[in-house]
C-alpha cells in the first residue's frame, strides 16, 4: 500500500507573497501602454499613494530597501572612515550600505521587550565614540518583525547629540508608534517590498522624506545622476536604483490591501498566542503600550529546559519534517564573521534572541488547514 509521507505534504512557507487580484490588470495596463521602462504612470502614482498612506512628504520608489539606505547615507555625507551607529539585531541589508561607503558600522544591542535598539546602549555608544574623537555621522534604527522601536527615547537621544536618524521600516509598513505610522520618523525613512514582506512588488523598496531636497536628490542619484541636459552629462556618481513602472503597478495593487494584510498578520499572531499560552517555555515579542505591530512575522522564544540546550532547533527540525518552513531569528551583526572587527556595544540580548528565537509561518494566506497542521506539530513536540 502506498501512503503519503510527510515530505509529500504541500509546503507551508514562512511568508509567501499574497496577491490581491488586481496585480495582473495593473501589469497588463503597463504592457499595453508600453510603459515597461523604469518611468511610467504607475511609478508616480505608487509614490503618491505611498506618501498619502503614510502622511509624509514624498516617496521615491527604488529597486530595494538596501538601495534606499545607501542613498540616505550618501545624502547625509557619510564617507570613508566615518562611523554609523546601527542596530545589531537586523538583516545584513541594513548594514551593508555603510560598508559600501567605506564607513564603519558600530553595532548597538537590543532591549528585551521590543527587541529593537536599546536607548541606554545608544547613548553609551555615542558617548564612547565621541570620547575617541569620532562623532557618529548617522544612526540607522530598525523595527524588528514589525514591532516599533522605542522611538521617543531614541529620537530624543539622537536630537540631543545632533545626529541624523535613518529609519529602517523595511519590516514595519502598517505598524504605528503612539498612533504615528512607522516610516515617518527620522530625516529619511526606508521601506522594503521584497517578496516576503507584508506587501510586495516582487523586489523593491522606497525612500521617504519630508524635505524635498532629499527626495529630489534621491531621484537623481537612483537614475545614474544624469544632469538635466539634452545629452548625457554627469557631475556625480549615480546608481541604477529606480523601481520599474511594471513593479510599481504591482505595488499599487498590493498597497490597496495593506490594512487587510495587517489584520491577517495580527490574527496569525493571536492564533499562535492562544495555541501556546499554556506552555511556560514559550514567550513572545512584547507589544508595549503605544506600540502597534503589523506582526509581519510571528516570532517566539523557546527557552532552555534542564539539559536540553537546543529546544528551538529541535522544534524547527520537527516543523521541517512536516514540510513547514520556520527560521531562527536574525543572527546579530556583531556575531557575523564579516563584521567580527567592527565596534559593538552589546548586553547579550540579541545573542540570546538568536539562540532561542524562531520565526513561525506568518503568511497572510495561511489557511485553517495550514494552522491545524502547524498546531499538531507544535503540540506533538511539546508533549
Amino acid at each position: 500500500m502506498v501512503t503519503n509521507s510527510e515530505e509529500d505534504l504541500p509546503r507551508i512557507y514562512l511568508s509567501p507573497p499574497h496577491m490581491s487580484g488586481r496585480e495582473q490588470s495593473m501589469v497588463e495596463e503597463a504592457i499595453t501602454g508600453n510603459w515597461v521602462a523604469p518611468a511610467g504612470p504607475h511609478l508616480g502614482l505608487f509614490e503618491q499613494e505611498l506618501s498619502a498612506y503614510l502622511g509624509c512628504g514624498e516617496a521615491v520608489a527604488l529597486s530595494s530597501g538596501t538601495a534606499g539606505i545607501h542613498l540616505a547615507l550618501i545624502m547625509l555625507g557619510v564617507k570613508a572612515g566615518d562611523e554609523v551607529l546601527v542596530s545589531s539585531f537586523t538583516f545584513a541589508g541594513t548594514v551593508n550600505p555603510v560598508v559600501y561607503q567605506q564607513a564603519v558600522p558600530v553595532f548597538v544591542d537590543s532591549e528585551p521587550h521590543t527587541w529593537n535598539m536599546d536607548p541606554v546602549l545608544l547613548e553609551e555608544a555615542i558617548k564612547s565614540r565621541m570620547a575617541r574623537g569620532k562623532k557618529p555621522k548617522a544612526i540607522v534604527l530598525v523595527h524588528l518583525y514589525g514591532m516599533p522601536a522605542r522611538m521617543e527615547e531614541l529620537l530624543a537621544i539622537a536630537q540631543h547629540y545632533d545626529i541624523p536618524v535613518i529609519e529602517d521600516a523595511a519590516e514595519a509598513l502598517g505598524s504605528r508608534y503612539k498612533d504615528v505610522p512607522c516610516g515617518t520618523f527620522g530625516c529619511m525613512r526606508v521601506l522594503s517590498f521584497n517578496g516576503n514582506k507584508i506587501i510586495t512588488t516582487s523586489g523593491g523598496g522606497a525612500l521617504l522624506a519630508d524635505a524635498p531636497h532629499y527626495t529630489q536628490l534621491a531621484r537623481k542619484l537612483s537614475t545614474q545622476a544624469r544632469e538635466d541636459t539634452p545629452h548625457y552629462e554627469h557631475t556625480m556618481i549615480g546608481y541604477n536604483y529606480r523601481m520599474s513602472n511594471v513593479l510599481a503597478g504591482i505595488g499599487r495593487a498590493q498597497l490597496s490591501v495593506l490594512e487587510e494584510r495587517v489584520k491577517q498578520c495580527r490574527a496569525n499572531n493571536r492564533f499562535y498566542r492562544q495555541l501556546l499560552e499554556n506552555y511556560s517555555v514559550i514567550s513572545f515579542q512584547d507589544e508595549p503600550p503605544g506600540h502597534y505591530s503589523n506582526y509581519w512575522l510571528t516570532t517566539i522564544l523557546v527557552n532552555h529546559q534542564g539539559t536540553d540546550k537546543q529546544p528551538r532547533e529541535r522544534l524547527r527540525k520537527a516543523l521541517e519534517r512536516s514540510n513547514v518552513e520556520s527560521r531562527p531569528l536574525w543572527k546579530p551583526m556583531h556575531m557575523q564573521p564579516v563584521f567580527r572587527d567592527a565596534p559593538a556595544i552589546v548586553n547579550g540580548t540579541s545573542q540570546m534572541l538568536f539562540e532561542t528565537g524562531l520565526c513561525l509561518p506568518s503568511g497572510t494566506n495561511l489557511s485553517e488547514k495550514d494552522k491545524d497542521r502547524i498546531a499538531k506539530v507544535i503540540k506533538d513536540f511539546m508533549a
